[in-house]
């Protein structure tokens, strides 16, 4: 069952940093060869979050981006989670794309300072 308390959403959020770096990009051309981890479509063309090695071999550019999914299921109408960990995230000076599952909430923030993100966010849960 999805949580909406937001404390009990902070107590166990449980982050985890993935692996393998992310990029973000724009596919104006046709039908996407790769397998994204997710997709907007804009006005200006489709977002592509994915793999970043997919992403280059694509021929797309893109700086590194790590992934940390939230491994509670928090509730689409839960409130206050996305502010708490944006406002962790940038009390330290660290940005945060977040897109959000119907499970799960996955942040993107800059590859060199995700083990720091870690840090920020497992503080955040402590609370």
């Amino acid at each position: 069952m999805a949580e909406s308390d937001l404390t009990a959403l902070l107590r166990t959020m449980e982050p985890m940093l993935h692996p393998d770096p992310y990029g973000f990009a724009v596919w104006r051309e046709g039908v996407l060869l790769i397998t994204p981890f997710a997709t907007v479509a804009e006005d200006e063309g489709l977002t592509v979050v994915a793999l970043l090695a997919e992403v280059w071999a694509a021929g797309m550019t893109s700086d590194p981006w790590a992934r940390i999914s939230l491994t509670v299921h928090s509730d689409l109408a839960a409130v206050g989670l996305t502010a708490a960990f944006a406002g962790a995230l940038g009390r330290v000076g660290i940005s945060c794309n977040v897109i959000a599952g119907y499970h799960h909430d996955h942040l993107f923030v800059q590859w060199d300072r995700r083990e720091e993100a870690m840090v920020a966010l497992r503080e955040l849960s402590n609370v």
